[in-house]
This record gives structure tokens, C-alpha cells and sequence, in this order.
């Protein structure tokens, strides 16, 4: 399986990609296959995140833990779905606080490409999982490869904001350095979470204050 991300990337994490933990990850997604097992998101969506945001574009992280494990929801971008895919209830409470926090209208879809396309890095910790399964491909090696990837964004860029919601993103993104970068936290959007601290957050307005008190462009939050 090769790496269908942007170009940018492939600078940045090319020596990455050639250490022996990958080849053993791509190995065994390929047996995977060859044993007639699926996995999520297609392998050609399994890089998303590194594909439609390029490394010098990244203005926001948001990070999730692994890809969704139902049939047709996983699509490479964190707590997104393909459109016409009903959102799953974590997006759902996003979609809330959207609509409280900048008076957007409620969107429509749960496809979140248009924000990866405007510098929202949707980076799941895990990159791929088995169908009704979750977690199930944790710790074959892609935490590792997502840490270098927020590593080297902490290290060769500046005035990123990253949103870290639930304990296991604000673990991951300790990484990040502060001095350099924007880091909020708040509770996981989960339905077991969210009231404890997500809903209320301001994360879409906060980040784009912080953006303009930098110089730098607002994201524009809306979906359709």
C-alpha cells in the first residue's frame, strides 16, 4: 500500500515512512486483504488527513483516537463521514456546538473535507481499524507514525491552534510546545462527555481569534 498524501508531507516524513515498524504495518494490511479481512477507511483514504492538507497549509488540529469501525463511515478524517452517511453522535455534538458557538446554521452533512481543505488537519492517533471493532489496530504502529507527525509540526511550524478534546488527545498533544503554538482543551464530544465541559467550549470562535491576533487568516467554519 503506498502513502496517498500530499507532497509536502512526504518531505516532512519520508525517512518516516521507511522505517521497519511501517513496512510491518503495510504488511499486514496486505494480509489483511489476502485473508479476505476488510478494514476502515479504504486504503485509499487511509492517509486523508496528509492528503487534502498540506503541511505548510495547517492552521488547526483537531486530533481524534482511531477511525470509525461501521461499514462506510470511516473516510481518513477524524470524526468526519461521507456525505449522505447519517453523523455519528460525537459529530452530531459538534455540529451543536457550531451552531451555539458561531450562530452557523446546523449543517446538513457530516463530511468534513471542506475544513481539511481550508487548513484543518483531522488527524486520527490510529489510521485504520477493523469493521465492528474499535481500537482494534492500536499499538501495530501508528501512534507512532501520528506523534511525527505532530512532532513536526510543534517543531517546524508556528501559531498552529490545537483543539485536544477528551484525556486521550490532550495526552497525545502534550508534545505540542506551547511557547510556539495555541493549545485549548476541553471534554470529549462525546454523548458521555460532552456536557462536561465540550458544550460551551468556543473552540471554532477561539481558534480563529487566536488565528487573527497572529496576522493570519480565520478558518471558515461553515459546512452545507
Amino acid at each position: 500500500m503506498q502513502p496517498r498524501m500530499h507532497e509536502s508531507w512526504i518531505a516532512v516524513l519520508g525517512d518516516e515512512l521507511e522505517q521497519p515498524y511501517m513496512t510491518e504495518l503495510r504488511e499486514f494490511l496486505v494480509a489483511e486483504v489476502a485473508a479476505g479481512r476488510r478494514f476502515y477507511p479504504p486504503a485509499d483514504r487511509v492517509f486523508n488527513a496528509l492528503a487534502l492538507t498540506p503541511f505548510d497549509d495547517v492552521r488547526v488540529v483537531i486530533l481524534g483516537q482511531d477511525p470509525y469501525h461501521g461499514a462506510g463511515q470511516a473516510m481518513g478524517l477524524c470524526f468526519s463521514v461521507p456525505a449522505g452517511v447519517r453523523p455519528p453522535p460525537s459529530l452530531q455534538n459538534i455540529h451543536s456546538e457550531l451552531e451555539t458557538d458561531l450562530g452557523l446554521p446546523r449543517p446538513t452533512t457530516g463530511d468534513l473535507t471542506p475544513w481539511a481543505e481550508r487548513g484543518v488537519l483531522l488527524l486520527n492517533a490510529v489510521l485504520t481499524v477493523c469493521p465492528g471493532k474499535p481500537a482494534s489496530h492500536a499499538s501495530r504502529g501508528w501512534e507512532r507514525f501520528t506523534d511525527r507527525v505532530i512532532a513536526e509540526l510543534s517543531a517546524r511550524r508556528e501559531g498552529i491552534v490545537f483543539l485536544l478534546w477528551g484525556r486521550y488527545a490532550q495526552q497525545k498533544g502534550a508534545v505540542v510546545d506551547a511557547s510556539r503554538h495555541h493549545v485549548l482543551t476541553a471534554s470529549h464530544p462525546s454523548p458521555y462527555s460532552a456536557a462536561s465541559g465540550f458544550f460551551g467550549c468556543r473552540h471554532f470562535s477561539r481558534a480563529n481569534e487566536l488565528l487573527a491576533a497572529d496576522g493570519r487568516d480565520a478558518v471558515d467554519w461553515a459546512l452545507s
